[in-house]
């Protein structure tokens, strides 16, 4: 028996906009909202629409024998629901169905975890109230931005009420045990591990296209039989993947659509294989022991550690500097400025700025709206220094505002002492005759 789990990561960015050193303290506009209404509305025709069209085909006709789950960012979907409703249209319908399960995951799609447990606590219940408000679903599964897991990032989601969580099947970790089974996080009693099969996901998501692949082209047929072979070996293979690679990573042009038509098709042959959703696997399969990941491991890159976003200096002094300004963001009680903060915490931005490999025009340049890594640096920073002449501007005037309430209540009252040694006020400023009535 084999359980096959397909989830689906669905973000794009705020990408900023060329924003120049003169305009800091004058412009606090930092998006680029044309670039960005065009890149989500081309995903939405190449990617989004189609993609949904086709899993709402594959369920009626597999009669919710074809069962999938998605993640998707809160700033995707204040995308979606600005340039194309439509596509959140579909996600509804496909939320009738009853075969789709709606993960968790932080808000903005930050690395928050990593530096600030309160924020990142924070955009995870913001986006959990997001899926339950669009969707009346309560997520119970986690899925951390671009994968990143360890052992205490478990433990800690653990304590926020999540039953499961995801993590990448990383050898370096598992040895000689295999991702397709349950397993616990350590340090995580009592919580369900899912480990993308990154072997067979990448079948899909890179390697789908590439004619100098030994296994191209890959048909449903031939993938179906790797699934067949785990038939004794594993209990559930976990499929994880961009949605994206339907359509946009994968241009339809490739015949990943057809491949996906037949997919289901083709493993549901074997009779004791399904589709389940992550909760559903969780609450099916005990675990086959623990897994100890200590350092943080992510799907990102051959390394599959944190070095796209944090591997150079200017990657690490960036983001040190954004979150250094969290505690007087959030006091300034600014929501502007605390929604402007938290898009500079998009993953994106700090994978920009990534110097591996970019003179390969690998991953790294897709959807990347900078010419270099150091033009991504660049711009980042001067968008960070407006946002802290902005917050000082906003701290002198509530600071001022402070100052003048304190002089306005001096005024009121000037308490002396007259012969007799009782106390007398002298009102300064004119007040209601029921303020003006005091017990000497």
């Amino acid at each position: 028996m084999v359980d096959v789990c397909m989830y689906f990561q669905v973000h794009q960015p705020e990408r900023l906009r060329n924003y120049q050193v003169f305009e800091i303290g004058k412009n606090h506009d930092y998006f680029d909202h044309k670039k960005n209404s065009e890149i989500i509305k081309r995903a939405a025709v190449k990617c989004y629409l189609p993609a949904n069209k086709l899993m709402l085909r594959l369920i009626e006709k597999h009669k919710g024998k074809f069962k999938i789950s998605y993640s998707m960012t809160g700033i995707w979907i204040e995308q979606i629901e600005r340039e194309c409703p439509e596509v959140m249209e579909t996600f509804h319908r496909l939320n009738e169905t009853g075969c789709v399960e709606f993960l968790s995951e932080t808000y903005y799609h930050s690395l928050s975890y990593l530096f600030s447990k309160d924020e990142f606590k924070e955009q995870v219940e913001m986006h959990k109230k997001k899926i339950q408000s669009l969707f009346g679903q309560t997520p119970k599964v986690f899925r951390n931005t671009e994968l990143i897991f360890n052992n205490e990032l478990a433990s800690f989601v653990k304590s926020m009420g999540y039953k499961g969580i995801l993590a990448e099947g990383w050898d370096h970790y598992l040895g000689w045990k295999s991702p397709d089974f349950v397993y616990n996080p350590k340090t995580a009693e009592g919580m369900k591990l899912l480990l993308r099969n990154y072997k067979l996901s990448d079948d899909i998501a890179f390697r789908f296209s590439n004619p100098e692949w030994k296994e191209y082209p890959l048909s449903a047929e031939k993938f179906a039989s790797w699934i067949n072979a785990i038939n004794g070996n594993g209990t559930n293979v976990n499929l994880f993947m961009d949605y994206e690679t339907f359509g946009e990573h994968q241009w339809s042009t490739t015949g990943i659509f057809k491949f996906l038509e037949k997919m289901p098709e083709e493993i549901l042959k074997h009779p004791d294989n399904k589709f389940l959703t992550p909760s559903e696997v969780i609450d099916k399969y005990e675990s086959r022991g623990e897994i100890d990941m200590h350092n943080y491991v992510s799907w990102a890159d051959l390394e599959r550690n944190l070095s796209a976003w944090l591997g150079n200096p200017m990657q690490d002094n960036s983001i040190k500097e954004l979150y250094a300004l969290e505690k007087s963001i959030k006091e300034s009680k600014d929501e502007k400025l605390i929604s402007d903060w938290r898009k500079l915490q998009t993953s994106d931005n700090f994978y920009y700025m990534c110097t591996k490999y970019f003179s390969d025009g690998d991953v790294h340049k897709y959807f990347n709206p900078y010419d270099s890594p150091y033009e991504s640096f660049i711009n980042f920073m001067n968008v960070l220094n407006d946002i802290i002449i902005r917050l000082k501007s906003k701290e002198s005037k509530l600071n001022k505002l402070d100052s003048n309430e304190n002089k306005k209540e001096d005024e009121k009252r000037d308490f002396s002492f007259n012969s007799s040694g009782k106390s007398e006020v002298k009102i300064k400023i004119s007040e209601t005759p029921s303020r003006m009535m005091h017990e000497n």
